[in-house]
């Protein structure tokens, strides 16, 4: 992209991509740690996690102020002001998968006594797993405008829906074997909607990524298969 004659400006937009920068690298490392503090139930780790959102929260709204700052002075066109936008959009998305993931690790603070069947519990890191990975290529597709890398995070997101479907009923099934299971697979269940939830984020990103570059809402249906919301007790699924 060429330079501005204001050099300023350019400053301006290196900085809001600069915070950009270190606001995913922030919530890529509460994704992950929130994760493993469950699967190991760590509680220390989960209270470190909870802590950084508070860096998180600061840079988002340090973006959001600068950037309408930004518009106001220099009151940017076209792919400036298509930037300044999209700035304001990734932080917030970026903010809302750290409290995302700090919600996990209020979770984990919650059952760290409980000794669960690992089993479910790594069906919620697989879930991270691939929820840690679109978020990682859907913020390098940003740092280089990859239209097609942010396309292919926002077709992935599926997968995470049908996982979180799969573990949604596993859960249920433990809960109806055991009552005594209820209260830790609930907690489970909002950990994995959590993790659900990041790689919706990560689809906003991706779709905010296409208007970055072209201008023009992302067309298509947003891939889902999330139908926990019709899931009955006994399996099936209401019409």
């Amino acid at each position: 992209m060429p330079g501005h004659i204001v050099s300023s400006y350019d400053t301006d937009l290196e900085d809001l991509r600069r915070s950009i920068s270190e606001m995913g690298g922030i919530a890529e490392k509460m994704t992950a740690e929130a994760t493993d503090a469950l699967v190991r139930r760590d509680e220390g780790l989960a209270q470190a996690v909870i802590g950084a959102d508070k860096r998180l929260d600061a840079l988002q709204r340090d973006i959001e102020e600068r950037s309408v700052l930004l518009i106001a002075r220099r009151q940017p066109l076209a792919i400036d002001l298509r930037e300044t936008i999209s700035a304001i959009r990734v932080s917030g998305d970026l903010e809302r998968i750290g409290d995302l993931a700090k919600n996990v690790a209020k979770r984990v603070v919650a059952i760290s006594d409980h000794a669960p069947a690992q089993k479910i519990v790594l069906g919620v890191r697989h879930m991270s797993d691939l929820a840690e990975g679109q978020l990682k290529d859907v913020l390098d597709a940003y740092a280089s405008r990859d239209i097609q890398a942010a396309h292919d995070v926002w077709e992935r997101d599926g997968e995470i829906d049908a996982l979180y479907n799969s573990l949604f009923r596993e859960l249920l099934t433990y809960m109806m074997e055991d009552p005594r299971n209820i209260s830790f697979c609930t907690h489970l269940l909002f950990c994995a909607k959590n993790v659900e939830r990041i790689g919706d984020h990560t689809t906003n990103i991706a779709e905010t990524i296409h208007y970055l570059a072209t201008g023009e809402t992302l067309a298509g249906e947003r891939p889902k298969n999330d139908a926990s919301n019709y899931t009955t007790v006994d399996g099936k699924q209401a019409p």
